[in-house]
């Protein structure tokens, strides 16, 4: 019979990437010394594979760029749903903190990105479009999705190819963030940044080849919370977090429908929110965990399955998004493209680890290795970086992300409504709004430095030569 095997056939690609990447790590030594993980492994075989040899087989990418968009969604779902431990003693809480983290990097990229233009254009390439600067922040921070559809925006406006630039954007942000992470895992092991207990869990030889020995003691996974005659506990653990996932569906429409009546500029806002649809996943997650603990019936969620359905979207999430990036070769804009990514990867690799060791109390180190990854490959890979050092999300390190992210939406709303000031500067021939755009971008950077101040108290400064600030300890 005639059935539709597209999806089928494009899942079989990336779950034999995956088992692919599995022998690979627990064969190849370098694959262990490096820490590199699996999904990373699987996305860039397949990225060669989709880009050379797919076209042939009339297999394109767009399924895997969905794939991703409702992997993210649902993972954050099922980590928002887990009922989560009342912390002994003192409650320590990194949400406010780590939006301050995420807001620094759009901040700095914003400015760099837009001054970096400024400077090329006014220099060796008078041509370039201004709008440019902001492809830095939407590839890297944003990811493939947002920066390709803002980008075809511009393209209307003057700036040809804009989409396909920053798709590029993204897929330097991928590679920056995934190998730059695994350099910071491993440099933050070399000077000590990670607790005794990370680094004998991390160089365990089970997790160092990706597979425990055989005949080692297996951790348990998950608990069964239904009986199986009845249904499986794993699909009524599934079933909540799709039933979510529907619920924010119908959220968002809602959204978009009361802002379709605040014209162009409300309609343009409802798209953005549904590129940045995980936030409101992750609040009807919330809304529903606490539904279920009034009715009293939170006991029949079991946190094990929700991680294991957390984790299986993060590894085929990270994987799918590294194969669906596109390598358009853009001659016109490779300069400008390398020396903008070499701005933001250095200036996350300089201001992370000095401002997170300083402004978080615990966990310093897997906060500043989820900030690294989402603020140069994207969320996806943020995941999968926090997984080498806290492959079950048993920290509060994801779900601080997740609550501060919400947080970062309401705080980074000027910044989505201003984003096209830039290419409005050359449709109108009015240059200040270019500087309207990058005076927005420095009273990031204030509300950054402020709130940093509050949160850090006595530490802001301290050590300040110091990359890695240790208390009374040496670097």
């Amino acid at each position: 019979m005639d059935f539709n095997w597209t999806s089928i056939i494009h899942l079989g690609i990336l779950f034999t990437a995956l088992l692919a990447a599995t022998y690979i790590r627990a064969k190849v030594p370098f694959f262990q010394k490096f820490l590199i993980p699996n999904s990373l492994t699987a996305g860039f075989m397949l990225l060669f594979f989709y880009n050379a040899v797919a076209p042939a087989f009339h297999l394109n990418t767009e399924i895997l760029g969905e794939y991703v968009y409702h992997l993210l969604n649902i993972s954050f779902i099922g980590m928002v749903l887990r009922r989560m431990k009342k912390p002994e003693g003192e409650v320590k809480s990194g949400i406010f903190p780590t939006s301050v983290g995420i807001v620094s990097q759009y901040a700095v990229q914003c400015v760099a990105g837009l001054l970096l233009t400024y400077v090329l254009i006014n220099t060796v390439f008078p041509d370039l479009f201004p709008a440019l600067g902001y492809l830095l922040p939407m590839g890297f921070a944003l990811g493939p999705g947002q920066a390709f559809a803002i980008g075809s925006g511009w393209h209307h406006m003057g700036f040809e190819g804009a989409g396909s630039v920053g798709l590029t954007f993204a897929a330097v942000g991928f590679v920056s963030g995934c190998f730059g992470g695994v350099f910071l895992i491993n440099w933050g092991l070399n000077k000590g940044w990670i607790s005794k207990e990370e680094v004998k869990k991390i160089r365990s030889k089970g997790v160092k080849s990706g597979i425990f020995p055989e005949k080692s003691r297996l951790p348990v996974a998950a608990k069964s919370t239904t009986e199986s005659e009845a249904i499986d506990s794993l699909t009524f653990h599934i079933a909540i977090v799709f039933m979510v996932y529907f619920l924010s569906f119908g959220l968002l429409h809602l959204l978009t429908f009361l802002l379709s009546f605040a014209g162009e500029l409300g309609m343009e806002l409802a798209a953005n929110l549904w590129g940045i649809n995980f936030i409101f996943s992750a609040m009807t997650a919330m809304a529903v965990k606490h539904l279920m603990g009034v009715l009293k019936i939170h006991y029949v969620v079991d946190n094990g399955t929700l991680t294991r359905i957390s984790g299986f979207a993060v590894d085929l999430m990270v994987t799918a998004s590294i194969a669906a990036i596109s390598l358009v070769v853009v001659t016109q804009y490779w300069i400008p493209i390398l020396v903008l990514s070499a701005a933001g990867v250095t200036l996350a690799f300089i201001t992370l680890p000095w401002i997170c060791s300083r402004m978080f109390t615990d966990h310093q180190f897997l906060r500043t290795l989820i900030l690294f990854g989402a603020a140069t490959g994207t969320m996806p890979t943020g995941l999968a970086l926090l997984r080498v050092v806290d492959p079950d999300f048993e920290t509060p390190v994801a779900a601080d992300y997740m609550y501060a992210a919400g947080i970062v939406f309401l705080i980074a709303i000027p910044l989505i409504l201003s984003i096209n000031l830039p290419a409005y500067s050359v449709v109108y021939n009015q240059p200040m709004l270019f500087w309207f755009a990058v005076l927005i971008s420095l009273g990031y950077l204030v509300y950054v430095f402020i709130a940093y101040v509050i949160v850090s108290k006595k530490r802001s400064f301290a050590q300040f030569g110091k990359t890695w600030y240790s208390g009374d300890q040496e670097e």
